[in-house]
């Protein structure tokens, strides 16, 4: 239950048309831009925010105090890529990423210039206070009303709430750590005379530059996810090889039983399988680049046009295995395809590079593809998407292959790639269209790793 002493109809009007409620998560979140969010947040009236991302969303599932803490809050804001994705399982695209380590900074630099002042709860003893004085070197006439650190600082809860509310703060940063802070806030937010209390987990810890034990380059970077990744591999690993999948995999099923139907659930497979190969083959992508670097001269990703779903043209992204000038080379070599039909294809193509060979053969240039994945611009499973003059030669028939969505793999892939004539291709594709059910998709991506190994028609 809410506590009466909130201001919830100040914040209603502050945030007026700017929740929207996501089924996937069965949460309202804020769905605004960053500015507009920190004008609501500081506009007059009294309430608490949480920022959920996707390991937040796994911990309510766990933590039944959590879940009653976040579902009593009165402001939730969208916290990286996951809920993202999320949101978009019911064709749903948040106005910003409310990222607590983008967001925090604004907001105290707006803070300043109302006039407010911050309190930093939280963190090892010292942490606050050198958040406090990094903050007040970057934030001109930010006013930091007090600090305390959240051990021995945080075992009276009584003594915490006094000395806050004799600061006279007018925001109150908490940094306990998700779920705790949230909890502490939950608990006893409602005694603060605040205007705002929000949990900013290792924010502190960021801001006073709590990077000791972290190479010299990760120091240098000051980039939050690197610290992380550096402070604390194995809980990152766990968070994100299953954490997220399983997020992203809980969102998918809460979403169809919103009624979101099968297309929410291939789109959920979609991003599960994208989020956890984009993790799990983040080595193989950054050797591949480095490779491609030194083989030769030119970027490391190529970008082209092909057409999409209903004849969207869309930008295809592919680790570069040809020479910088292939495009303007093409022309040239169409005459020499090994594959009768449209689609050009030739095993003695000139262009293709040293490393272009090897990342061909074990279809590894495809995998920035991901990237188009997650964006919602191809499928896991689906036709190849083809080079918008090709489509434009197409005969009538072979137009029913953009009426899904084009995927990486699919049965053309699986069943010998470039080995296959045009109109066969087509007929794969068409049958594709017609029939495609979660299981054949479950079939395919399954199949393909046996068409990678074999090699058979990767040129």
């Amino acid at each position: 239950m809410k506590h009466a002493t909130f201001d919830f109809d100040a914040t209603a009007a502050a945030f007026a048309g700017a929740q929207t409620y996501l089924p996937a998560l069965d949460l309202s979140l804020i769905d605004s831009t960053q500015q507009d969010a920190v004008h609501a947040l500081l506009s007059p009236g009294k309430r608490n925010a949480f920022f959920m991302n996707a390991h937040c969303c796994n911990m309510m599932h766990r933590d039944r105090a959590y879940r009653t803490a976040v579902q009593a809050a009165d402001v939730l804001l969208p916290d990286g890529i996951g809920v993202a994705l999320a949101a978009r399982m019911t064709g749903q695209r948040l106005a910003g990423n409310l990222n607590g380590t983008d967001l925090i900074p604004a907001l105290l630099a707006q803070a300043a210039k109302m006039g407010k002042s911050v309190y930093l709860f939280g963190g090892t003893p010292g942490t606050a206070d050198a958040a406090a004085a990094n903050l007040t070197k970057r934030i001109p006439n930010l006013r930091i009303a007090g600090t305390r650190d959240g051990f021995a600082g945080a075992q009276d809860t009584q003594a915490v709430i006094t000395d806050i509310n004799a600061s006279g703060a007018d925001i109150v940063l908490v940094a306990l750590g998700v779920p705790m802070q949230e909890i502490w806030i939950h608990r006893h937010g409602y005694k603060l005379d605040a205007q705002l209390v929000t949990g900013v987990g290792a924010a502190l810890d960021f801001l006073a530059g709590n990077v000791s034990r972290a190479p010299l380059w990760v120091r240098r970077a000051r980039s939050e996810w690197v610290w992380r990744l550096a402070q604390e591999p194995r809980r990152l690993a766990r968070r994100y090889l299953a954490g997220n999948p399983a997020f992203l995999a809980r969102a998918g099923v809460a979403a169809l039983r919103k009624g979101a139907g099968a297309g929410i659930m291939r789109r959920a497979l979609d991003i599960t399988v994208a989020g956890f190969a984009c993790v799990a083959l983040a080595p193989v992508l950054a050797l591949t680049a480095l490779a491609i670097k030194a083989d030769s001269r030119g970027p490391v990703l190529f970008k082209q046009t092909r057409i999409g779903l209903n004849g969207k043209p869309f930008t295809l992204y592919k680790f570069r295995s040809m020479t910088q000038d292939a495009e303007s080379c093409r022309a040239a070599l169409l005459a020499s395809s090994d594959r009768d039909g449209i689609c050009f294809k030739s095993k003695s193509d000139p262009r293709i590079t040293r490393v272009g060979k090897v990342i061909r053969r074990l279809s590894i240039d495809e995998l920035p593809q991901i990237l188009n994945v997650l964006r919602g611009d191809m499928a896991i499973v689906g036709p190849r998407p083809a080079l918008p003059d090709e489509v434009a030669a197409y005969p009538a028939r072979a137009m029913g292959r953009l009426s899904v969505k084009q995927g990486i793999t699919g049965l053309w892939q699986v069943s010998g790639r470039a080995d296959i004539a045009f109109d066969e291709m087509i007929d794969m594709d068409l049958a594709y269209a017609r029939t495609r059910t979660i299981m054949l998709d479950l079939t395919l991506i399954a199949r393909t790793f046996g068409a990678v190994l074999s090699g058979r028609g990767a040129h």
